[in-house]
């Protein structure tokens, strides 16, 4: 029986998989154009295994060389003979693999006294270029292993010279050459002459602009899950689930197969909108490869950890811009939204929020949350959340402690302390997520759901009674959208003689329960 996957390879005889022939189409129509380029994604993004769909589609036509870096071990890179005669071996290997005439064979691992640098190197690709009946194209996963050494530098630097002597009929060579990894090595930079400390150009300056969403659509993980309906008969609403799936994961690879992976294998195959989000907040509270390196990316970065806190805690609108941002965009983090910076998923903020959350309460929230926040304190008798009950005794939280921070501390921060407040209420039984909108009033919805019911709480700044009105005009439309009755707001007055009141705001068929702090 087939599964879902989050390690390695998928395969379609073993795994359930999007259909990504889309995708392969375009990376194709560049190698045909003869292109070297690189597939330049973050962690656990699907490259693998868009390197073997390749191969696959491309095997009988061309001669498809699949290598990779990963494992070959650091003494590849103590000099130019050790990284060639790797790379002899790693290619040899799949040309005995691909059943390569066996004269070539001999001819590519025949290795010579002087065959101790690049110049020999690139003469045997002439060779083996010439010889083979077949143009080549050549694979290269996992680069990050030596994208920031200078023998991998100089060995793209060769590739670069054979690349433009060919375009001018100088010599033959691989007809495409396609690297992967997480860093853009088109980036990365060679000294032109050894004696010059100055004069910089990179090695990859041929390659073309790999622009592939690599992303799953809503469309594309429809595409998994009507496989696996066939299997299984679960009578789930495919484009629904797809859909929710998309919400929380932007089709981040990985997460997108976790959260099916959760759904079918622990959750007995509850393919509901509540499975999905229950897979989601399971997903967010487990320890994994791809969240230690979230982690540890933003903390290794203090100017991308601070923009990350700008747009989810201080809700800043940033505008987006490719060169500024290029670190959190190449790891995955940041994606570019309409022109606007963002968290590229839901889950990544999620777990950021809680990261952030917990690092807060250590260092300046303070200790008093344990007395106003624990399981079960705000519990009615029929195990729903009393949200009321726990609004008002935030409110108290907060007339408590506000002499302790600044007016700018509570308008930048006002959500990271809801949130802080609530994250012990809900642990275990809840789960919660942030909707930003921009516009009027920088609107920042909180979303809760605890047991069965789901609770929208609108956070804002107080500007007037006139900006107060069009705010709960709007905070109403919402509810209409998820077709909620009753809303809740909480508004965060720097008036130095503010009230703190509640009130609750009745209209038609839509009730709101405000709390000023």
């Amino acid at each position: 029986m087939k599964e879902f996957n989050i390690t390695g390879v998928c395969v379609g005889r073993k795994h359930y998989v999007v259909d990504v022939s889309k995708k392969i189409n375009q990376i194709i129509k560049l190698i045909e154009k003869e292109e070297y380029f690189t597939i330049n994604r973050a962690r656990q993004y699907g490259k693998t295994t868009i390197l073997s769909n390749i191969y696959d589609r491309l095997k009988d036509k061309y001669l498809v060389i699949d290598i990779s870096f990963e494992g070959i071990g650091d003494n590849a890179f103590t000099s130019e003979k050790a990284f060639v005669e790797v790379f002899i071996r790693l290619v040899s290997r799949r040309l005995i693999q691909n059943k390569v005439d066996q004269s070539i064979i001999k001819d590519w691992e025949e290795f010579k006294k002087d065959l101790d640098g690049f110049e020999e190197l690139s003469r045997k690709i002439t060779q083996l270029s010439q010889n083979s009946s077949k143009d080549i194209i050549i694979l290269i996963d996992e680069v990050d292993k030596s994208s920031d050494n200078q023998l991998f530098l100089n060995f793209l630097g060769m590739l670069r010279n054979k690349y433009l002597d060919r375009e001018k009929g100088r010599d033959s060579t691989f007809k495409s050459v396609i690297l992967a990894g997480v860093y853009d090595v088109k980036n990365l930079k060679i000294k032109l002459r050894p004696d010059s400390e100055k004069k910089f150009n990179s090695p990859w300056n041929i390659a073309a602009d790999f622009d592939v969403d690599m992303s799953f659509s809503s469309e594309e993980i429809s595409s998994m899950l009507n496989e696996y309906e066939k299997d299984h008969n679960t009578a789930m609403d495919i484009d629904k689930v797809s859909k929710e799936i998309y919400k929380y994961t932007s089709g981040y690879p990985f997460l997108v197969s976790k959260v099916c992976k959760i759904v079918d294998e622990k959750l007995n195959k509850d393919w509901s909108l509540k499975g999905i989000e229950e897979a989601t907040k399971m997903l967010t509270e487990e320890n994994n490869t791809l969240f230690d390196d979230l982690i540890k990316n933003i903390e290794n970065h203090k100017e991308l950890y601070n923009t990350i806190f700008s747009l989810i805690v201080n809700n800043k609108v940033i505008q987006y811009n490719v060169h500024a941002h290029s670190l959190g965009i190449m790891y995955g983090i940041l994606k570019n939204s309409n022109g606007r910076l963002t968290v590229h998923n839901k889950i990544y903020e999620i777990v950021l929020y809680n990261y952030m959350i917990a690092k807060k309460q250590l260092e300046d929230i303070g200790r008093e949350l344990s007395d106003y926040s624990t399981i079960g304190m705000y519990e009615d008798e029929k195990g729903n959340l009393d949200i009321k009950k726990a609004l008002l005794k935030y409110q108290e939280y907060m007339k408590s402690v506000y002499s302790k921070f600044d007016k700018e501390f509570i308008e930048r921060q006002g959500r990271l302390l809801l949130l802080a407040f609530f994250k012990p209420i809900i642990n275990g039984k809840g789960f919660y997520f942030v909707e930003s909108h921009t516009g009027f009033e920088q609107r920042q919805d909180v979303v809760i759901t605890y047991g069965d019911k789901k609770y929208i709480i609108e956070l804002k700044i107080w500007r007037g009674e006139e900006y107060h009105k069009k705010g709960i005009e709007q905070l109403e439309g919402y509810l209409s959208l998820e077709n909620l009755h009753e809303g809740y707001l909480v508004i965060y007055d720097k008036n130095e003689n503010k009230e703190y009141k509640s009130k609750l705001i009745k209209n038609i068929d839509k009730q709101i329960f405000a709390i000023w702090v």
